[in-house]
């Protein structure tokens, strides 16, 4: 039995991929327990992260029943001081229409009596500020 060149350089194929597979079982190894460390830690935040993110949602639908009882407290405040404004309207022209009335009918009575006349040389007009109007001749 003759060995061939053809033969030999098989076998010589054969041998480096048998030193190629020897030599990358070591890094394959230390790959496949990166790997599996990995796979480990997002495991683990994936088991952390979901309790939060349920505490989140129910952190949220609390808020959003918080904002719906503020929203009825806000729109009752808005009818109270509604009503508040149109009681102290309907107050102040019910009380204040006499109270005109009657001011209205004494100064028709002092016109009628001359009165006025007397209240208005009493009371100057404009208060004395003790500053003599014609005395400021100042041009602005």
């Amino acid at each position: 039995m003759e060995i061939t060149l053809g033969q030999i350089a098989g076998l010589l194929a054969a041998l480096a991929f048998l030193v190629l597979v020897y030599f990358s079982i070591r890094p394959l190894r230390k790959l496949s327990g990166v790997l599996d460390r990995m796979a480990e830690s997002l495991r683990e935040l994936t088991e952390h992260t979901l309790p939060a993110i349920d505490h989140a949602a129910q952190t949220v639908a609390e808020a959003n029943n918080q904002v719906r009882k503020l929203d009825t407290i806000t729109a009752a405040a808005a009818r109270t001081t509604e009503d508040i404004s149109a009681m102290t309207t309907l107050v102040t022209s019910t009380v204040g229409a006499p109270f005109l009335a009657a001011r209205r009918g004494a100064e028709k009575v002092r016109n009628s009596l001359g009165l006025n006349k007397e209240a208005q040389n009493n009371f100057p007009a404009q208060p004395s500020t003790g500053v003599d109007p014609a005395a400021d001749n100042t041009n602005s």
